[in-house]
């Protein structure tokens, strides 16, 4: 993935370069590529074996992540100074050339989705359309972001808790597997189990990533630990407690490995990235 992505961004030098050296700080700061990865299991899942080009399509989703987390990490919204374990963006290049940053890989993202030259028109517009909408106000990433925002200080409502965390995290997740099916050419029936596991597998992720919140060391984040608490936000243990939070963990595991069995040991990749999500340690 990092040797896709150094493809397509422009190289430090070419101009400007604050600009190119702002997105790549953030784009090569050693993300997990959680992401672009569930995207190319989901195409090998469907074809059985290696897909020309995928990763092309999957740097797309890494490149909307990291503007996210670009954007997230600024003080009009979460106002933190440490991701992946070094200073955010704004910290080093200031608040403007941070927004200018993750504007463009936004921008960028798209680029790559247009430019692919091994999927035919059709897929490539499906694909467009599936992360635009994933990433959108319309139950998709920002539209977590805004519920996440107003929704500090409320009391803990687990109505308010699933519509944050499906468009926040969930939405982007499920993109990313139903993105790599749909760049191999997935059937109806497969689009749609390959759809649930990512469904699933997005809510796990956000479980998780709430419990860590609470029970991980900012040095084994490579972020600021117990934000969550210190800003009011609505999550897993302060709606449900730690104890039945891991438990909802544990269910939506078993959910993805239900919705991989029709793929039999084709979606063994999935099964594995099922796990490493709910038993990450970071």
């Amino acid at each position: 993935m990092d040797a896709a992505l150094d493809r397509w961004v422009p190289p430090e030098t070419a101009p400007p370069e604050t600009i190119h050296k702002a997105m790549r700080y953030s784009l090569f700061a050693g993300g997990k590529r959680i992401r672009p990865v569930l995207c190319i299991a989901a195409a090998e899942t469907v074809r059985g074996g290696p897909v020309a080009g995928v990763e092309d399509a999957a740097c797309s989703l890494e490149m909307v992540h990291t503007y996210s987390l670009i954007h997230d990490d600024l003080p009009a919204l979460d106002n933190d100074d440490l991701r992946r374990g070094r200073p955010t963006a704004h910290k080093v290049f200031g608040e403007a050339m941070a927004i200018l940053a993750g504007d463009a890989l936004l921008t960028l993202a798209f680029e790559v989705l247009a430019r692919l030259d091994s999927i035919d028109s059709s897929r490539k517009i499906r694909l467009v359309e599936e992360l635009a909408s994933a990433a959108g106000t319309v139950g998709g990433m920002i539209a977590g972001q805004v519920h996440d925002l107003e929704g500090e200080g409320a009391e803990p409502d687990p109505e308010l808790l699933e519509r944050i965390h499906r468009a926040k995290t969930g939405a982007l997740l499920r993109a990313s597997v139903r993105m790599g099916a749909i760049y191999a050419g997935a059937s109806g029936e497969e689009l749609q189990a390959l759809s649930d596991y990512g469904e699933h597998a997005g809510l796990a992720f956000q479980i998780v990533d709430d419990l860590l919140d609470v029970e991980a060391s900012s040095d084994a984040l490579g972020k600021t630990a117990g934000k969550d608490a210190a800003q009011q936000k609505i999550t897993f243990p302060a709606v449900y407690g730690l104890a039945r939070s891991h438990q909802m963990a544990e269910q939506e595991l078993e959910a993805c490995r239900a919705a991989l069995a029709p793929f039999g040991e084709r979606a063994q990749w999935l099964r594995e990235l099922a796990d490493l999500i709910v038993h990450r340690k970071n």
